[in-house]
């Protein structure tokens, strides 16, 4: 028991696992940040469509 101890506080496999799960974490926040600005960006050029043909279809002669 007292080996599998030892070599449990001596295995650094885990540290390389816990590194991979930090970088995991830091690109999903950038990709979750990116995908919101992005969502933001779409919706006011949509509104922005949306405004305009409602202003066209209201006129005559609109191309």
């Amino acid at each position: 028991m007292s080996k599998f101890i030892r070599d449990f506080i001596s295995d650094q496999s885990g540290a390389s696992a816990a590194e991979y799960a930090l970088i995991l974490a830091i690109v999903g926040a950038g990709i979750g940040t990116a995908a919101y600005a992005l969502g933001t960006s779409i919706k006011g050029a949509m509104g922005s469509a949306a405004t305009k043909i409602d202003a066209c279809s209201s006129q005559a002669g609109c191309p």
